[in-house]
């Protein structure tokens, strides 16, 4: 979780230089566009994998759990990233053809939109059942359904609402900015349902005799 959440940090400071107005050179905002896109990729990722770790595949903290966590998000962070970068810097020229019309990409929206897509619906169903089914708790899912809510009303801003924000507002807003604030509130909701999961008051089966008085 705390790979997670910082990934998570990388991908705002990132949002500060591409989706909202800060003044940059473009080519620095390229640069920073392909580090925003490679986080995110890499960082829902991360979180679909701690839903797996909460089946004990392989025992969370361990070496083994953290360095695959690590090197399969840094993986998808430079390979979704360097498309990125190829793309808006042309050094190979292969995705040159996406910058004309219709503008489609199709590597990048298989890996920014497609997988993440994916990789949040496989952790809200393994942690659903997770809780159900293993736990047999209640209370949990009532923050993993409200980190669901939550994260659908910013999609719904930034791909739908939008567009009525920016010409609403001359330009000065739009979606993204919602956005980014019912994704943060989604990604705290996950901490507390995460938080809710982990702590040390879970009914547990007695232990047998040990000897001892």
């Amino acid at each position: 979780m705390q790979l997670f959440l910082l990934s998570y940090i990388i991908v705002e400071i990132c949002e500060i230089f591409t989706v909202g107005e800060f003044p940059l050179n473009s080519t620095v905002r390229i640069a920073f566009t392909g580090v925003h896109i490679g986080m995110i990729t890499a960082s829902i990722w991360i979180l679909m994998l701690n839903a797996v770790v909460g089946y004990q595949i392989i025992d969370d903290g361990t070496p083994m759990s953290v360095g695959l966590m690590f090197l399969s998000g840094a993986a998808l962070f430079v390979g979704t990233g360097y498309i990125t970068l190829d793309t808006g810097y042309g050094w190979t020229g292969y995705w040159s053809s996406s910058l004309e019309e219709p503008y489609r990409n199709i590597a990048l929206y298989v890996l920014y939109q497609l997988a993440p897509l994916i990789f949040l619906v496989a952790f809200f169903v393994l942690e659903a059942i997770l809780v159900i089914r293993v736990l047999g708790e209640v209370r949990p899912m009532l923050y993993l359904a409200g980190a669901a809510v939550l994260f659908a009303i910013g999609q719904i801003f930034n791909y739908v609402i939008s567009r009525y924000i920016c010409e609403g507002t001359a330009g000065q807003i739009d979606g993204s900015l919602f956005e980014t604030l019912f994704t943060l509130a989604s990604v705290v909701m996950i901490w507390v349902f995460w938080s809710s999961i982990t702590e040390d008051d879970w009914p547990v089966a007695a232990a047998g005799p040990t000897g001892y008085p």
